[in-house]
């Protein structure tokens, strides 16, 4: 007697990410509640298998849901708000400036709602988030069946949501609190930067992240600048400054981390850090190119994040791998320096495993939830396909997205957006977008 499933997902390849490098064609993954149950040739699944749903998806590719590890979701309402400037001048002249005025509890629940729209177009099913109001991004996450991991952020200056460093810690603490019970949201600690943080909220940081298992999210040498304004402060580079605090180790996500010497690069290495890659967000500020290869052939751990929407201005994985491989290519001048599989691997697993969240999602594996992510390849502009990987990486983009799945419930539907009047989000952009141009 088959065996009743809810749905059998039948593309034309598969790709499972772990094993690393293994593409299959002709399997169906079935899915009975929000998790994976099997992975198998198509027809020993309509053998064994009676799905209520089958979906079949002739001229697809399949793979786990994209997982960008960081980004400021809320600031998708800042997009193209202070373009082509450089990064302290783009943060203190006019950032800064505009967050003082308008951010509040709607401004992020209505950013992060445009931001997870986006992002779910775009296949990602799981954001690394930082910002302030974290409750108010996970009622946006949580609107759209989103995965979350909300940045309980930290900083030394007063802001609309609070007043000090205890007091940021004191209120990030409370929502996760109120809202660690939901299976789609997860917490970081997510101290802004080195240049923002004092030395005793570090210290109170990394007793926290170890009382609590909690990952710690921070921007770490983005800038040469950076670099120079910490050794003038403080006598030596910021990540001397963070290992001699002692928050370097596994569940450390330093994100952009673009200048790096060999030292720093080992330094990362021995305690199993994780770098969050933002290529696009990079090189749009002029921040510079990080030392990706040198990194991998340490074997440090990088997922890809997109920054947020206003230094980049996409939350787009799609052109976060592409711009992740061209670049590392370039710069080593090696065409196989940073292969497509790789660059999947990043903006899925590895990101999944910096979060803790790698037994979970980041690979379609049985007992994992369901959170995919397929990928139509008929248009001319990817056809013909040679190697379904290639294209995702250098062929296709994020128009191409057809359906998504998150924890086994379809959110995006031949490329439509399940569970969300979009008439009505872009109504509300328009409101913002006034009131940051008044």
């Amino acid at each position: 007697m088959p065996e009743p499933i809810d749905e059998l997902i039948e593309p034309s390849w598969l790709i499972p990410v772990e094993p690393h490098g293994v593409v299959l064609e002709d399997h169906a993954v079935a899915v009975s509640g929000e998790n994976i149950v099997g992975i198998l040739p198509r027809q020993e699944a309509l053998e064994r298998y009676a799905p209520a749903s089958r979906i079949s998806l002739p001229e697809h590719v399949l793979i786990p849901g994209l997982v960008n590890l960081h980004t400021h979701a809320a600031m998708a309402l800042m997009r193209g708000i202070a373009d082509d400037l450089p990064l302290m001048t783009w943060l203190k002249d006019h950032i800064w400036p505009a967050e003082a005025r308008h951010v509040s509890a709607a401004f992020v629940r209505d950013g992060t709602l445009l931001a997870c729209a986006e992002m779910l177009r775009g296949g990602i099913t799981c954001f690394n988030d930082m910002y302030f109001f974290p409750e108010a991004a996970a009622e946006a996450a949580r609107s759209l069946g989103m995965r979350a991991v909300l940045g309980l952020v930290v900083i030394e200056f007063p802001t609309a949501y609070a007043v000090d460093a205890d007091d940021y810690i004191s209120k990030g603490l409370a929502v996760r609190d109120r809202l660690r019970t939901d299976p789609l949201l997860s917490f970081c600690l997510a101290p802004h930067a080195p240049y923002t943080v004092s030395d005793a909220t570090f210290e109170r940081i990394v007793t926290l992240a170890a009382q609590l298992d909690l990952p710690i999210h921070i921007h770490i040498h983005e800038t040469r600048a950076e670099i120079e304004e910490s050794l003038r402060l403080h006598g030596q580079r910021p990540l001397a400054r963070l290992h001699r605090l002692g928050l370097l180790g596994p569940g450390l996500i330093g994100v952009h981390a673009a200048h790096l010497d060999a030292a720093e690069i080992r330094l990362l290495a021995k305690y199993d850090c994780c770098i969050a890659h933002c290529p696009t967000s990079n090189m749009k500020l002029g921040s510079g190119i990080a030392p990706v290869i040198a990194k991998l052939e340490h074997g440090l751990r990088i997922g890809l994040g997109t920054d947020g929407a206003a230094s980049n201005n996409r939350l787009d994985l799609f052109q976060e791998m592409r711009h992740a491989s061209l670049l590392a290519k370039a710069v080593s001048g090696s065409a196989a320096a940073f292969d497509a599989h790789t660059a999947l691997r990043m903006a899925t697993l590895n990101g999944a495993a910096a979060l803790g969240l790698d037994r979970r999602i980041g690979s379609i594996q049985v007992g994992k939830a369901a959170d995919l992510c397929a990928i139509r390849l008929d248009a001319p502009e990817t056809r013909p396909c040679f190697n379904p990987v290639s294209h995702l990486v250098y062929a296709a983009g994020r128009e191409h997205v057809s359906h998504v799945w998150v924890n086994g419930v379809l959110r995006v539907e031949n490329g439509l957006l399940q569970g969300c009047d979009t008439a009505q989000l872009l109504d509300t952009v328009n409101l913002w977008q006034n009131k940051l141009s008044a």
